[in-house]
């Protein structure tokens, strides 16, 4: 479409229409023949859709100015995506790759603080995410004695911290993974364009108004797709916890420095999903959550529903034992599965020397509280 089209369809309201078109058209996600068609789930469903319109609306409306970035929130406690960690804060921030950035502040105390450089996105056709460069405190991150961070990202290596970006990068995303929410502070950090001083924002543009609202769209549209269809594919192996696949985990914006699993739970009222993981590798963490069918984490802030290195009571061998299910039957690592008698499940190891895949079993509750 023309920039004169794009005007058009703002002056006439046809760019208004198709979003509405669009976000109407997403819902086909939830109403899928294999997900589950209870209401419990279907209303998940619907959340889920204005949760990723809210996130939609953040990245391309409002924060959406390469030339004066911020960082937000592109999931939190109440607006998730692709089983969100609920150890992670993350941030999010829309750069330009032909340009350089700096980003500045405390470092904080969280255990693990991770930043990835992304081309592509949940919009495109191909929902392709992926990476083009990396840096995080496990591979090195230069901290003052004032604990301040500086960082640069550019195209061109640069003495100290950086983060290479690629001409086609569109933004930088953050993670800061804390091992208890409680103790821990979590960067200060903010972001601005290398860039001659006084230049102030332009003005709204009516073309570019009618492409971020297509871009909000699509990004809602294909998200849902996208993690809809990952749902799918875990139901043919419920009640383990096998290997991702890791290249894609990295194609749709996973960092290079987690190996990650993630399956499909379905239990009876008295089954509980018992998993084992026989040893604890050295690493930065390591955890497991419960979701839903949409790949939602459930509500860890009023719930135990995950479980990382910290918080786990170990056995005296090293090993730990994790038990799910909708009643506590007296464990030390039992997590609740909220309502849910089907849902999805994520463990992944952050900066582990080695992987050692976890180990699954049903059995009745009867056999964990008797």
């Amino acid at each position: 479409m023309s920039d004169k089209d794009s005007v058009q369809s703002v002056i006439d309201g046809t760019a208004w229409e198709a979003f509405c078109d669009s976000l109407k058209a997403t819902g086909q996600q939830i109403l899928r023949p294999e997900a589950p068609a209870d209401a419990f789930t279907r209303a998940e469903g619907w959340r889920y859709l204005t949760r990723l319109t809210r996130i939609a609306l953040d990245m391309f409306m409002e924060c959406s100015d390469r030339d004066f970035p911020t960082f937000y929130r592109p999931s939190h406690e109440t607006a998730k995506i692709g089983a969100d960690n609920p150890d992670n804060y993350y941030q999010r921030a829309e750069i330009n790759g032909k340009y350089d950035y700096r980003i500045s502040g405390t470092r904080g105390t969280v255990a693990y603080l991770g930043l990835i450089a992304i081309a592509g996105g949940y919009e495109d056709e191909d929902s392709n995410m992926r990476s083009v460069g990396s840096l995080d405190t496990h591979g090195g991150l230069d901290v003052d004695a004032d604990g301040r961070i500086e960082i640069i990202l550019s195209r061109e290596p640069k003495p100290g911290n950086w983060l290479k970006i690629t001409e086609d990068t569109i933004a930088v995303l953050v993670r800061q993974t804390f091992l208890d929410r409680n103790t821990e502070t979590t960067a200060d950090l903010k972001i601005e364009r290398i860039a001659e001083d006084g230049v102030v924002p332009a003005p709204l543009d009516p073309a570019q108004l009618a492409l971020n609202l297509q871009k909000t769209a699509g990004f809602v549209q294909g998200t849902a797709k996208l993690f809809a269809d990952w749902s799918e594919s875990f139901l043919d192996k419920p009640n383990q916890l096998p290997p991702a696949d890791q290249a894609y985990c990295q194609k749709i914006g996973g960092d290079p420095n987690i190996f990650y699993y993630h399956s499909y739970y379905d239990l009876a009222a008295d089954e509980v999903l018992v998993v084992d993981v026989p040893r604890i590798p050295e690493c930065d963490n390591w955890n497991l959550q419960v979701d839903n069918y949409w790949m939602e984490s459930l509500d860890y802030r009023y719930l135990k529903i995950h479980v990382n290195k910290h918080t786990a009571k170990y056995n005296d061998d090293g090993s730990v034992q994790i038990v799910i299910s909708e009643s506590n039957p007296g464990h030390p690592n039992w997590l609740a599965t909220a309502g849910h008698r089907q849902g999805t499940l994520a463990f992944r190891w952050i900066g582990a020397t080695d992987i050692v895949h976890p180990e699954c079993r049903v059995v009745k509750t009867s056999s964990l509280t008797s």
